[in-house]
């Protein structure tokens, strides 16, 4: 019995452990929660100071056991799960079931699974803490209070299977918020003049109108700037003032968990629930080669941008060697924390600056390759100097108008020599590099062309991954490690949809948060959840007592509820919508419901009179001069999780799809027409109906309408951040802007049937 057990989460993580210590040490995986809450019933004894009923779970049986046993054959037993709240929740309920047996039993810690952190951690041996397993106790508790006795109020409003969630309908609410104002948003006219200049047979540049008569150039018809631009046609163009400054861009920190969900989202388009799944991956082991299962990355739930000093000096070197002194600062770039990080563990960065993304890609998925080369050349650059940039400004008198051209011309990269981050909504780089002439003030300028340019105010875009996670952490709703299954439980619950890697709210969520509003009105707001999260952090901090907690949340709590249980069969009624249709079998007034599948019309005189029928409408919209090419019926144009198609009518008789058409012929003349496609990863293209025939393919949405300057069949719509909606020709590269582009179910007129 000389041996010593070592409990871990995962089979992959036991592989990796066991190399590093040898058959000194029996090593076995708990495979996550071995108790939990019951299913069928609350678990909850609410009289008892909310005392948890936990279980062993059901499809444990065979675990528990193994653990039990290997418990028994050895004398000192070390719980190394996750250092979390969730890990000190399992190594609490390992505990549990095997204490009986009076063995020593310590918690052991570590933030990367490596030799030298491995072998530290067994030396240094602990207690479990009873504060982090309350904490996530309280958690637990409070989730399955609002869980179990919200979600029924929705049944009985709307249907059976739908759900609640404390921190999820928070999510919820803001997603359709958003959806509510770009809804009610109202776009406005504005216009800009933009003068190109030049000196001498030096290339023109271009310069904005900044200011009239010294005031801000507010510019709202093209009567006012047709007006103006002949004003200004007359006048001089005189450099009034030049200024030139460097501007230093530092690197970004180093990731946490919710900065390299972004990332992912916007560089590699990787969902949450994704990303979270390979980096586990990464931390707990990799077979690379004959060296065997190695943990390439440090823990990656994290709410910390600390490094180690001992991996602060390794990336310097690695800096000095690669790149070189002056890609090296003088002193570690250090990061300040955000007031709610918990700093229990480093940033997520490489376990090993010897295997660089390009050693070990041969041991690597193409996605665990990704994923690993982010963090690594995002931990690297966040330690190298600044990128330099020489930026000038140049203001340009004509008259009454002053004109004003910027522009940034990258010195020296720096850290930008390996990584940029990414930003959201803008397809532009944020450096623009332009190059003036050698200008001096009051030197005059020739006038090469002056256009006016029409734009629209544009309402807060629709969040994606990235911009969700990111306003959840800035709201401090719910923790970094749970954004991934927040947003999972939206899309499976169908409550949303992604187009174009941005949530859309259906109308089953729409009408879930508003059923959830009326309810509890002061429960499900962000500044409720919020504070929920602040108390769990002081439980952790022993601040607090996790039932007293619990307490202070539910009375207010279960006096909405027995408020609420009362109204729900009038608002079940208040949720059913009129129609001018009467039932053929009773006569009385047809109403649109609820149900599992949507919306569906009915017979007001349910239960007397059960006649139900479809809504076509509803998450579907009939096309009746498209038929279906198997039977000949209507098609429609239905959605799914990852977009939309077309299917037969008919369906499930007639279980006949195609992909949606525009009315745009394929240009490589192989007689097919664009339609909308989708990647496996849900994102849309456009492509040929011929394929595999014909693979011509594109990413912008195609438009039936002809370049006016080359003739080209079709423009393609375009957006940025800086330019807002225009028409590219990808001939000639000719851009129209225009209003923004209405969405709207593509025309299929003049297509072949």
């Amino acid at each position: 019995m000389s041996k010593t057990l070592i409990v871990v989460e995962s089979p992959a993580k036991a592989k990796t452990i066991g190399k590093i210590l040898g058959s000194n040490y029996l090593i076995k995986a708990s495979m996550g929660h071995i108790k939990d809450l019951p299913k069928k019933s609350l678990g909850i004894d609410i009289k008892d100071d909310f005392a948890p009923e936990y279980k062993e779970m059901p499809g444990k049986k065979k675990v528990i056991q193994e653990l039990k046993s290997a418990a028994q054959k050895v004398e000192t037993v070390l719980l190394a799960l996750d250092p979390d709240r969730e890990g000190e929740a399992i190594a609490y309920h390992v505990k549990e079931i095997i204490q009986k047996q009076n063995k020593k039993i310590f918690r052991i810690l570590f933030n990367e699974i490596t030799k030298k952190a491995i072998q530290n951690a067994v030396k240094i041996r602990g207690n479990i803490d009873m504060a982090k397993v309350n904490a996530q106790q309280a958690r637990r508790v409070l989730d399955r209070l609002v869980g179990y006795q919200v979600s029924p109020l929705l049944w009985r409003a709307l249907y059976p299977g739908l759900s609640a969630g404390r921190v999820q309908s928070v999510a919820l609410r803001l997603i359709s918020e958003r959806e509510a104002a770009i809804k009610n948003f109202k776009s406005e006219e504005y216009w800009s003049i933009e003068a190109l200049l030049k000196k001498g047979e030096h290339p023109p540049f271009s310069a904005k109108l900044a200011k009239i008569d010294n005031q801000e150039a507010k510019l709202n018809n093209q009567p006012q700037v047709d007006a103006l631009k002949i004003e200004i046609c007359k006048e001089n163009f005189i450099i009034q003032k030049i200024a030139k400054k460097q501007r230093l861009k530092y690197p970004a920190p180093p990731f946490i968990t919710s900065t390299l969900q972004q990332e992912s989202s916007r560089k590699l388009y990787f969902s949450a629930n994704k990303t979270m799944v390979l980096a586990q991956q990464l931390y707990e082991g990799i077979e690379v080669g004959e060296e065997g299962p190695l943990g390439l990355i440090t823990y990656m739930r994290t709410d910390s941008t600390r490094i180690a000093m001992e991996a602060l000096t390794a990336g310097r070197d690695y800096i000095l060697q690669t790149y070189g002194e002056q890609y090296l600062p003088d002193k570690p770039n250090f990061y300040q924390k955000s007031k709610t990080a918990q700093d229990a563990h480093e940033a997520i960065r490489p376990t090993s600056l010897n295997l660089p993304p390009a050693k070990v890609k041969n041991f690597l998925t193409k996605d665990l390759l990704k994923v690993y080369a982010l963090i690594w050349n995002r931990f690297i650059s966040s330690q190298m100097t600044p990128a330099v940039y020489d930026s000038t400004t140049v203001d340009i008198l004509a008259g009454r108008f002053l004109f004003r051209a910027s522009g940034s011309v990258l010195k020296f990269s720096g850290f930008q020599q390996i990584y940029r981050e990414s930003q959201e909504d803008t397809t532009e780089t944020d450096e623009g590099e332009i190059r003036f002439p050698e200008l001096n003030e009051g030197d005059r300028l020739q006038l090469s062309d002056l256009t006016g340019k029409q734009h629209f105010t544009e309402p807060a875009p629709r969040y994606s991954e990235a911009s969700l996670v990111k306003e959840l952490e800035t709201l401090g709703i719910g923790r970094p490690s749970t954004y991934a299954q927040i947003i999972d439980t939206l899309r499976k619950r169908t409550y949303v949809q992604i187009e174009n890697h941005r949530f859309q709210v259906t109308e089953l969520g729409k009408t879930v948060n508003q059923v959830l509003i009326n309810f509890f009105p002061n429960i499900f707001t962000v500044e409720f959840t919020a504070h929920m999260e602040t108390d769990l952090d002081s439980i952790e901090e022993g601040r607090d007592q996790w039932n007293k907690v619990i307490a202070r949340f539910y009375g207010p709590f279960e006096n909405t509820l027995n408020q609420v249980k009362g109204e729900t069969t009038q608002l079940k009624k208040q949720l059913q919508e009129k129609t001018d249709l009467l039932c053929e079998l009773c006569g009385k007034p047809l109403v649109i419901k609820w149900g599992r599948n949507g919306k569906f019309i009915a017979c007001s005189g349910f239960p007397e009179c059960k006649n139900t029928k479809p809504l076509p409408g509803e998450n579907s919209e009939i096309l009746p001069d498209v038929k279906c090419k198997t039977c000949g019926a209507p098609m429609i144009v239905k959605r799914w999780k990852r977009g939309r198609f077309m299917g037969c009518s008919r369906y499930p008789d007639c279980k006949y799809t195609e992909s949606i058409p525009l009315d745009v012929l394929c240009p490589e003349n192989c007689g097919g027409h664009l339609s909308e496609r989708y990647t496996r990863f849900g994102k849309i293209f456009y492509g040929c109906s011929s394929y595999p025939n014909c693979k011509f393919a594109l990413w912008n949405k195609p438009i039936n309408r002809e370049c006016p300057s080359c003739h080209n069949k079709f423009m393609v719509e375009k957006s940025t951040k800086k330019e807002g909606n225009y028409l590219y020709c990808p001939s000639c590269k000719n851009k129209l802007f225009q209003e923004p582009v209405e969405e709207k179910t593509p025309s299929l007129v003049g297509l072949p049937e």
